[in-house]
């Protein structure tokens, strides 16, 4: 979908809306409370990036090459707060992701050359060397860490958003989805779910759901708004913040929690300096401060991993 079409689309789910609705802060991911970092109507602006500086032993954990060039292609998906999204001009992309990225990148004295792909995309050009690394709240999962590295540095995972007139109190189970209209991202952890637990509705004697998936976000929100879906099974974080946007709707539940992580093609030696960028942007304070901007500090993780098993 073209940028200007993608604008647009924001526009109407979500700055519109804000025009619409009182200041209030989106509770934390974890349930129960608020985080003062973002605030309805207003985007966060605070830089948390900035400042970082270069630490000289977690530079050194880079290769030889890569601290001579001074530079990493990083590919970036964008798509909706809190994670990454355009600002109003439309071209620059902000969000966690992309704070955590520089953040890192900072720490290892590294400019980061920033493209931004589709989300579907960016794991297989990975693959390819297109890219150094990637961004997109990349879930860590088994079948992803057999072709991917990963780097944590957010706890986030999946959870459900309906209308606020739907009949769905709480979704613990798939099967509880059959006979309704789910919409969710294209080449998503969320796509591949429900996917594979489709056949458990007619096992179970019932009309299999429907899985709508969209490229762009905003066409996920549009179609719960026009009612031509029922429900949005998306991440927890980008759930609670687009819900406490939008008038008519409700964050349903948590599902499951995931690790997020940056992602780099299988057998990458970067790993080892990003995982100590993590945890010196932890040391310093900035990690907190990033979490805090965003209203995602019930997502810290307490140390960064590379590929670490996926949470069961």
């Amino acid at each position: 979908m073209p940028r200007s079409r993608h604008t647009a689309l924001f526009t109407l789910i979500t700055v519109a809306a804000l025009t619409l609705t009182a200041c209030a802060e989106p509770a934390g991911p974890a349930g129960g409370g608020s985080d003062k970092g973002v605030t309805k109507g207003k985007t966060p602006t605070t830089d948390v990036v900035s400042k970082v500086r270069k630490d000289e032993a977690a530079a050194k954990l880079l290769p030889a090459g890569v601290r001579e060039a001074g530079t990493l292609r990083i590919a970036s998906a964008v798509g909706t707060p809190p994670g990454a999204f355009y600002e109003e001009d439309g071209s620059t992309p902000a969000g966690a992701d992309i704070d955590f990225a520089d953040a890192a990148a900072r720490v290892l004295g590294l400019e980061l050359k920033r493209e931004v792909a589709s989300f579907e995309a960016i794991l297989p050009a990975l693959g390819s060397g297109k890219y150094d690394l990637g961004t997109g709240n990349f879930g860590v999962t088994d079948e992803r860490r057999e072709t991917i590295d990963f780097v944590t540095y957010i706890n986030d995972g999946q959870g459900f958003a309906v209308r606020e007139d739907s009949e769905l109190k709480k979704v613990t189970d798939l099967i509880q989805l059959c006979g309704l209209d789910v919409a969710t991202g294209a080449g998503t952890t969320f796509e591949v779910t429900l996917q594979e637990n489709l056949p458990r509705c007619a096992e179970a004697g019932k009309k299999p759901y429907n899985v709508k998936t969209y490229a762009d976000q905003a066409a996920v929100w549009i179609s719960l708004q026009q009612n031509r879906s029922d429900v949005v099974m998306s991440t927890i974080n980008g759930l609670r913040y687009a819900v406490s946007q939008q008038e008519g709707l409700r964050f349903l539940n948590e599902f499951k929690r995931l690790d997020v992580g940056f992602a780099f093609k299988k057998g990458t030696p970067l790993a080892p300096a990003f995982q100590a960028a993590v945890n010196r942007l932890k040391e310093d304070g900035t990690y907190d401060r990033i979490l805090k901007k965003w209203g995602t500090s019930e997502s810290a993780i307490e140390t960064s991993e590379i590929s670490p098993p996926e949470l069961k």
